[in-house]
């Protein structure tokens, strides 16, 4: 009775209250009190900080849990909060106590906004022209930072002004997509219709829709998301909100989150191969993955891109129902071990009605996620004075690992062992240099960068600062490799990316290329299991160490800053540690002791004077940097017009910027899926000249490589990774 009355007296002081759903409101599982008490502990026993979950940090996460249920600023007033405001410096004692009724009451409530919500605008979308677009009105659609609604009043004024400026701007794009339709070429639109045979491309479904019902259920869908939530999603939600009080990268994962996290590592799982999306209430099949299960059955009944599936069964079992339940328990159903079948029912893609269904059965297979592996392949350049040089690329999309999870096998995802295969072959075609593309790569395994660094130098590789003290790291293994070498970096060069770049810059092994800095994460996070059972009680992710580079600095914040400045897109987004709230500080230690091998900064001077001459002439590039201004321009804005005339102009030249924007984004994949090419990446082609200039004046010579001497002795020890 008493829970019974505190949830009544909650909703009610919020001024929503429904029996219905009241009724129906989620509620913690019951291990999960046990969960908040080991959560608190480990972030208290082993966050780098050391700081205790105080009511400090308990306002923080009351920020972080606010933000994360209304990012936009719309659903909850100043008034909710005025109303809740004893809880911010309570979830301390709150999560001390096994309490997690607050992160179930505020779903609750935000359940109950998006209902409402949900009926205002179909309210508005009764008439057939709901809006007046002549009037000369803004619409404010950067919100992360805006002022809350007062009041309820206020708050259905700024749902109105965000329906209007939708149904404006579909409107407007569904007029210049005809415009854009009527002007393309016979062999663009072949090529259309011959990606559409293996993918499903859910805005030429929404065509078929008027504008007021994709309205209707674009916010019948983010109602039902909400609604349909899980007990244990709403607990990554709030445990998530608590963790990363100490820091923007320390993490609860839910037992369900850990098994992504695992399959991520790995880079692997057990299931059918296809890319899956939620809709309306559904799961539609996006696209098939090459080599998959799903992809190489031939049977007339078979699953295909658009297909919507509505059961799912595990063998000769029944079908279970999964039409409106979360997708991702439906994604955990589909998965499941090798050599294991499921039963999936179905409503084709051709059926627009939804009344013919199919069943599908596949067996489970090993997927590899073979995006995030190594990749490489030699390159023919020609330099500046016609000689014709062979260069090695390799792209390094993550630090994967599988030995993360205790497993050393020789089938264990590995990314250092990939990228020796690479090198190898590389040495062999007798390579004249090489370029390594660490573009959007986040991180991963410390070993594994540690044992990629060993590969180019010997001696220290980072130093590492725990709560007690400061270790040096030196790279492992041998050197493989001793010609020149580019490394590119963005802004989405991240952590392990930004260890090996460091180490390359400060030896002077290689020259630093891209965005005018990287991403700026410099800190450790190590996976702890609660009570040593993560497939029950999850794990947290948390922050134990801060990296330091060996000439003492941290790439925290600051990142890692190129040799030469080659600007992509990314340099113009509001992306970095920098960006983040909560992050931790820049900070230094005292220098490792290391050998420079100094063969980058005598040439530096000349290779930025040629890279800028090449770069005015580059078109592309050009064209590239006119996006970049634009995007900066458009980020600084924080409003749009509701005026048609005014936003038609505008959505125009949005559209050719676009055209930018894809082909300085795509990271245009040659048909092998090697990576970026050289044609269409003019980055990667600025690389590739400047270390065809920087082979020319160092007269063609080999890197030489030097150990400092305290390491010497240590390499024969470290054991082999």
């Amino acid at each position: 009775m008493k829970n019974t009355t505190q949830k009544f007296l909650f909703f009610a002081a919020c001024g929503w209250l429904s029996v219905a759903s009241l009724e129906a409101a989620l509620a913690p599982a019951e291990n999960y009190p046990e969960i908040a008490k080991s959560v608190v502990h480990q972030l208290e026993s082993q966050h780098l900080s050391r700081e205790a979950f105080d009511d400090r940090l308990s306002d923080v996460a009351w920020n972080n849990l606010i933000d994360g249920f209304d990012s936009d600023r719309l659903l909850l007033t100043q008034d909710d909060l005025k109303a809740l405001e004893a809880k911010r410096t309570q979830i301390d004692d709150m999560m001390r106590a096994g309490d997690l009724s607050l992160g179930y009451d505020l779903m609750t409530l935000i359940q109950q906004r998006l209902h409402a919500r949900k009926v205002f605008v179909e309210k508005i979308l009764e008439a057939e022209a709901p809006f007046d677009f002549t009037k000369d009105e803004t619409f404010e659609w950067k919100r992360r930072k805006a002022e809350r609604p007062k009041n309820a009043e206020e708050q259905q004024k700024m749902w109105y002004a965000c329906l209007k400026n939708e149904f404006l701007a579909l409107t407007l794009s569904r007029e210049l997509d005809a415009e854009e339709e009527a002007n393309k070429s016979a062999e663009e639109k072949a090529k259309e219709a011959e990606k559409a045979e293996t993918t499903f491309d859910m805005s030429e479904a929404l065509k078929e829709l008027s504008v007021h019902d994709v309205l209707r259920r674009r916010y019948r869908t983010i109602y039902d998301t909400f609604n349909e939530m899980d007990t244990e999603t709403v607990l990554q939600f709030y445990l998530t909100a608590v963790a990363t009080s100490y820091d923007p990268h320390t993490d609860y994962m839910s037992p369900m989150n850990f098994e992504d996290f695992s399959m991520g590592m790995d880079l692997k799982l057990h299931g059918i191969g296809a890319t899956l999306r939620m809709d309306d209430g559904m799961i539609r099949v996006m696209e098939l993955m090459p080599g998959a299960p799903a992809a190489t059955d031939t049977r007339d009944i078979r699953l295909q891109p658009g297909d919507r599936i509505i059961g799912v069964g595990q063998g000769d079992g029944p079908i279970e129902d999964v039409c409106h339940k979360p997708m991702s328990k439906t994604v955990r159903k589909i998965r499941g071990p090798k050599g294991t079948t499921v039963r999936l029912k179905v409503i084709p893609v051709s059926d627009k009605t939804g009344t013919r269904t199919k069943i599908v059965d596949l067996v489970r297979d090993e997927i590899r996620l073979e995006e995030q592996a190594v990749s490489g392949r030699v390159e023919t350049v020609k330099a500046a004075d016609g000689q014709e040089l062979k260069y090695g690329y390799v792209r390094i999309p993550a630090f994967y690992a599988g030995a993360v999870h205790g497993n050393r096998s020789e089938e264990a995802a590995s990314m250092s062992r990939d990228l020796l295969k690479e090198i190898q072959s590389f040495n062999e075609d007798q390579v004249d240099g090489l370029v390594i593309d660490l573009r959007n790569n986040g991180g991963g395994s410390l070993m594994e960068a540690l044992a990629m660094s060993g590969m180019f130098v010997r001696g220290p590789a980072v130093q590492v600062r725990n709560s007690s003290a400061v270790d040096v790291l030196p790279g492992m293994g041998h050197v493989a490799f001793q010609k020149p070498i580019v490394v590119l970096i963005n802004r989405n060069s991240a952590s392990a990316s930004e260890i090996v770049a460091a180490a390359f810059q400060d030896y002077g092994r290689a020259i630093i290329v891209g965005d005018s800095k990287t991403h700026g994460k410099g800190t450790v996070q190590t996976v702890l299991p609660l009570k040593g059972d993560s497939a029950v009680y999850g794990a947290n992710r948390i922050t134990t160490a801060c990296f330091y580079r060996i000439n003492g600095g941290t790439t925290q914040l600051k990142g890692v800053e190129p040799d030469i400045v080659v600007s992509s897109i990314y340099d113009a987004l509001e992306l970095g540690e920098d960006q983040l709230p909560g992050a931790l500080p820049y900070s230094t230690v005292q220098r490792a002791d290391y050998l420079r091998t100094e063969t980058v900064a005598p040439y530096m001077e000349t290779l930025r004077s040629r890279s800028a001459t090449r770069l005015a002439k580059d078109e592309q590039y050009q064209r590239s940097k006119t996006l970049i201004e634009h995007v900066r321009k458009a980020n600084a804005e924080t409003t749009v017009s509701l005026n048609e005339t005014i936003r038609r102009e505008r959505m125009r030249a949005e559209r050719a910027m676009e055209k930018l924007q894809e082909e300085a984004l795509a990271g245009v994949m040659d048909e092998d899926k090697t990576g970026p090419t050289i044609e269409n990446d003019p980055v990667l082609r600025e690389a590739f000249a400047i270390l065809s200039d920087f082979i020319e004046l160092r007269g063609g010579k080999d890197v030489p490589v030097r150990i400092n001497g305290q390491f010497r002795q240590r390499f024969h020890s470290l054991f082999k990774y």
